[in-house]
């Protein structure tokens, strides 16, 4: 495990990697693989929000829980797909949310890269999965590391939006400071508690108004009709 291909983020996060609780877990995850369990996303995107989303460029941070566990969906940022698998559900429900806030029509793909490459940090609290079994990598180590960067982005950068949607992404960040940064919150956007308060929260444009205010770009939350564009 390391953090070559996101070299922002290797001077603060790189030490991590020699603490007891990344050792454990790097035992832990060779075990799973010894023992010829499927992991999701694949090795080489378990970073894959760091390396999207450089450290100085972040403007707005997205928790999320625990990646897909279903073949071909996850790809190291939280809520995205990669193009070509349904959109999930929670995702539906943050499309209806950006048309009903900013008028975006929605696409027909789930990839969310485009957002990522404007500063859009979507990190999930941990950051691998066994296939079919959610929450498998719970309490093995990756929230102490993703408390890490959500500490690091709230030491190291100014003016940063925080969307927490759901009662662990709001523990998660309890800690950032609200006097350099806007923390914005509602329930998860999950079919079971979107109707509670995430639709019609209007957090993308609050978001965009604020980053205006601290003279920072606003982010383009129009996804590209192909994703691979």
């Amino acid at each position: 495990m390391a953090l070559d291909k996101a070299p922002s983020w290797q001077p603060w996060l790189q030490q991590e990697f020699e603490q007891p609780y990344m050792q454990t877990l790097k035992r832990f995850l060779q075990s799973e693989k010894a023992a010829h369990k499927v992991i999701f996303p694949h090795s080489s995107d378990w970073f894959h929000a760091l390396e999207a989303t450089p450290l100085d460029r972040v403007k707005v941070v997205i928790i999320g829980q625990d990646p897909y566990h279903q073949p071909g969906q996850a790809h190291g940022l939280c809520f995205s797909v990669k193009p070509g698998v349904r959109i999930p559900p929670s995702l539906v429900n943050i499309y209806k949310e950006l048309q009903s806030d900013l008028g975006i029509e929605p696409v027909n793909h789930g990839y969310l890269e485009h957002w990522a490459q404007q500063g859009v940090l979507l990190l999930n609290a941990v950051l691998t999965v066994e296939q079919s079994n959610a929450n498998a990598h719970q309490g093995k180590g990756w929230e102490q590391f993703t408390d890490r960067v959500i500490e690091l982005v709230n030491a190291r950068c100014e003016h940063v939006v925080f969307m927490l949607w759901g009662s662990y992404a709001q523990k998660k960040g309890a800690r950032i400071d609200q006097n350099k940064h806007r923390v914005l919150k509602a329930p998860h956007p999950s079919p079971l508690s979107a109707h509670r308060g995430f639709l019609g929260c209007r957090h993308f444009s609050q978001a965009n108004q604020w980053l205006l205010e601290q003279g920072r770009e606003p982010i383009d939350w129009q996804l590209p009709s192909s994703p691979a564009a």
